[in-house]
């Protein structure tokens, strides 16, 4: 009985087992565009009970035409297990969690039921629009909003902007969704806050528009037409940066602006230029006093004005804003002679010694050590490439006690004003100047006969002892000694007595040399009318004719006239020559150390000797020299 029992209770677990329903294929997730066919699977084996879809657990039927559902149907074959589910054309409402189910079997075999399905469904969103229209007007620098609606998509659109360049926006952007009353669809915002420049001028911004439900996303487009300031450019016409000093300058002012009704004016250092206002500005003979001068344009239009500038570089010469000047120092001491020089470009600069011939520096400061090798004169020199060479001398002096350069004798005229001169080198320069004669010194508040000038010079003095009508025992040697704060030095100066010409002599050797001049004249003329060429006259034939004078010549200051005329010769050929032989009359000598006048046609005259305009109308004393110049004497 037991046995009988166990095998009943085995073959009713074999049957139960194989008559088990269960799903070969499950529906799975899906996505379906409005609109679309979809079809979500499920198989099942063993099938013994009935078998139906749910939409959100509401059973659609048993019956493979599903009534009451047009777009829903099963499709397969029960042989084959099939019981797919099909809907078409998919709708919004179609978005729901779908279920295979089949019930219990009639021999009690257990229900079975497949996963839950989600069918998620899409729809396109309208094509998207741009709320402020396809054309805005608007400012440069003035924020404005451009808003992109896409409406009623699911899942809401996506929106990208996109500029006139072709550059998607990424920045700046505020995105909204919204969903509808449906619960469903979704309106989709983007708000787009921008600041027209000029470059947006006339250009097409772009809204995109798109979500899962389309392949290709759709678009608006609005053109932006941006009112802007002049956008100012200023250049010098022929398009050299730099200009040379002296030529005409053309300056164009151009001007980009909307509305393009526009004004100009121009400044200079901002100071208003009163010209007529146009696009163009002329520089007549610019010079080196207009370089880095800032030459503004200025435009204006109804949105507002703006300004563009250009600075002149003129290129000029070389030009000394402060020479060298000269400096006194100590042995050891360190000293700076400065050579400030204006020129653009930039000057170069050369410092040269003059002691070793040589460049010792290259800036516009020269620093040195004084000592006995480093003084002396120094030279700078600034060139500018295309000008002239300027330069300028400065000397850097060591102190140390005077020297005196004068000439150690010098000449007087008795009875004139005689100027004795003592012209020493002092660095300091001189404290006082002394002078003494013959172991005496002169006073000139308690010595009539004297009086003393003093001229400084740049680098010393000079002293000058002046003696009132000399007479004779004024002559002789004098003692100079000049002092500084450095020590003294002193020179002996030997004055010697000068002869003089009388007046009356010079004005009778004047006279007797118009006369001579009158004379020669007299005799070519003579000479030119009295013989003449005869006839077939070779040039070659030469004559030499002597003629004495008549004796009504011999009433002239000429005598022993020879007169020497060349047979073929012109008039321009004849040769006279006047020959002054021994001195003139009455005495004394001539500084010019000659007292003869030798005439081209070899004549002697008789009578007072012609001088030197200079001894004419002036008496001279020996010490009336010009100013020496002398370089620094180097005391050890």
């Amino acid at each position: 009985m037991e046995v009988r029992l166990l095998v009943l209770l085995l073959l009713m677990v074999t049957r139960s087992a194989f008559c088990e329903q269960k799903f070969a294929i499950e529906p799975q997730d899906q996505t379906a565009i409005v609109g679309s066919r979809v079809t979500l699977p499920c198989r099942v084996v063993g099938k013994v009970g009935r078998l139906q879809w749910t939409k959100d657990d509401f059973g659609l039927g048993e019956h493979r035409q599903l009534q009451g559902y047009d777009r829903y149907r099963m499709i397969g074959s029960d042989d084959e297990g099939d019981y797919s589910l099909e809907i078409y054309p998919v709708i919004l409402e179609d978005d729901a969690q779908y279920q295979c189910q089949v019930g219990p079997g009639p021999s009690g075999e257990p229900a079975a039921r497949s996963r839950f399905a989600q069918l998620t469904v899409y729809t396109p969103p309208e094509p998207p629009r741009i709320v402020q229209g396809e054309r805005l007007l608007t400012t440069e620098d003035r924020e404005i909003e451009l808003e992109c609606v896409s409406l009623a998509g699911k899942p809401a659109a996506e929106i990208t902007w996109i500029d006139g360049f072709g550059n998607v926006i990424n920045d700046n952007i505020e995105y909204l969704a919204e969903t509808l009353p449906d619960g469903r669809r979704y309106n989709a915002r983007s708000i787009l806050k921008l600041t027209p420049k000029k470059e947006h001028h006339n250009t097409t911004f772009t809204c995109q528009a798109q979500n899962q439900a389309e392949r290709t996303y759709r678009s608006a487009k609005l053109t932006l037409e941006v009112k802007y300031a002049p956008k100012v450019t200023v250049n010098v016409v022929g398009g050299s940066t730099r200009l040379m000093e002296g030529v005409d300058v053309r300056l164009q002012c151009t001007a980009d602006a909307n509305p393009p009704n526009v004004t100009y004016r121009w400044y200079i250092n901002d100071k208003l230029v009163d010209t007529d206002a146009t696009t163009e500005l002329h520089l007549v003979n610019v010079t080196r006093a207009q370089h880095d001068s800032i030459v503004k344009c200025e435009v204006q239009n109804a949105v507002g004005k703006s300004e563009e500038s250009e600075t002149l570089d003129i290129s000029y010469g070389p030009r000394f804003r402060k020479k060298p000047e000269s400096i006194p120092a100590d042995q050891g001491s360190t000293v700076t002679l400065t050579c400030d020089v204006d020129g653009n470009p930039q000057p170069d600069i050369a410092w040269l010694h003059e002691a070793t011939d040589r460049v010792v520096g290259a800036s516009a400061n020269l620093s040195l050590v004084v000592n006995q090798e480093t003084s002396g004169r120094y030279y700078c020199k600034a060139s500018v490439m295309g000008f002239p060479e300027i330069g300028a001398e400065a000397t850097v002096y060591m102190k140390g006690p005077p020297s005196i350069i004068s000439h150690r004798t010098q000449f007087g005229i008795p009875g004139d004003n005689v100027r004795v001169e003592c012209t020493a080198y002092a660095v300091p320069p001189a404290i006082k100047v002394l002078w003494s004669y013959k172991g005496d010194d002169i006073t000139i508040n308690t010595n009539p006969d004297y009086s003393i000038l003093e001229d400084p010079l740049s680098e010393g003095i000079k002293s000058t002892l002046i003696i009132r009508e000399s007479r004779q025992e004024h002559f002789g040697v004098y003692n100079c000694t000049v002092v500084n704060s450095y020590g003294s030095d002193v020179l002996e100066i030997t004055v010697k007595p000068q002869k003089n010409f009388p007046l009356l002599l010079i004005l009778t050797g004047v006279l007797g040399g118009i006369v001579v001049i009158i004379a020669i004249t007299m005799v070519i003329i003579l000479c030119q009318r009295k013989v003449k060429k005869p006839p077939g006259f070779a040039p070659n034939d030469q004559t030499d004719v002597e003629k004495q004078c008549k004796e009504s010549d011999r009433s002239s200051n000429i005598s022993d006239i020879k007169l020497e005329l060349r047979t073929g010769s012109s008039v321009s050929n004849v040769h006279c020559e006047l020959d002054y032989g021994g001195s003139g009359g009455g005495g004394g000598g001539s500084e010019t150390g000659s007292e003869s006048v030798v005439t081209r046609i070899g004549v002697p005259l008789a009578g007072p000797v012609p001088l030197d305009h200079r001894y004419s109308n002036n008496r001279f004393s020996s010490g009336e020299y010009p100013d020496p110049v002398f370089p620094p004497k180097n005391r050890t």
